[in-house]
């Protein structure tokens, strides 16, 4: 008996299918982790420039990081500026040329407080938890390293403050559940300054984002390079 001939006709012994067809359209593509990276900063500069609201930048930005092909990350950003030419950092943003952007972070005050301040650099993304705590996130003499960062904070039972310099943009939005939830609107004068966007909710406690009055990032930087001598 030919077993290649009896294999063949069996059907419950076929080989297996290649799963990449060899000709694909290019919406068809795989996204890779480069892919969706560009189109996050497409949106993070549209929500910087007032063409999405934190809400839509949120929707889009966990559709983004969804998308399993190209094809999928196409609409998400159709009606969007893109192709442009990687945008001028202002000089008053970094300390020099070592100047990068900083780590995600993480801040949880849990029938405790957590305290972020002083000169730190601070990250494209901060997330702040408390629950029956307090939370303090001061960016009056922070370095920013990028010009849009993300403050996500969920209060429960607690409190959570954000205090930004006088002259950069803050936005946010979220909801207050028997709380109070507040951001103080900011528009920089400078179109290239940074952009400060704070998100989340408050159960039966505070979230509260707003200016500190004298406080302006140019000022640390005129410090220091009074200090340095330059």
């Amino acid at each position: 008996m030919d077993l290649d001939k009896h294999d063949s006709a069996d059907p419950g012994r076929r080989q297996p299918q290649n799963p990449v067809a060899p000709a694909d359209p290019a919406g068809a593509v795989r996204a890779s982790d480069a892919d969706r990276d560009r189109t996050a900063d497409i949106l993070r500069e549209a929500l910087a420039e007032g063409r999405l609201d934190a809400e839509e930048h949120a929707e889009r930005i966990d559709a983004v990081y969804r998308a399993k092909t190209v094809g999928e990350l196409e609409p998400i950003v159709r009606d969007l500026p893109a192709g442009r030419s990687p945008r001028r950092e202002p000089a008053f943003h970094t300390d020099g040329p070592e100047a990068a952007v900083g780590p995600s972070e993480n801040l949880v005050a849990v029938f405790s407080s957590s305290t972020r301040k002083g000169r730190w650099r601070v990250g494209t993304r901060t997330q702040a938890f408390s629950l029956f705590g307090n939370i303090e996130i001061d960016l009056t003499e922070a370095m920013f390293g990028q010009r849009l960062s993300v403050i996500n904070a969920i209060s429960i039972f607690g409190n959570v403050e954000v205090r930004v310099p006088e002259n950069i943009s803050l936005r946010g939005s979220g909801t207050g559940v028997f709380g109070n939830f507040e951001v103080v609107t900011l528009e920089a004068a400078d179109p290239e300054a940074p952009v400060v966007v704070v998100n989340g909710c408050s159960v039966f406690g505070n979230v509260e984002a707003k200016p500190k009055r004298g406080k302006r990032v140019a000022d640390l930087h005129d410090r220091l390079r009074k200090h340095l001598g330059h």
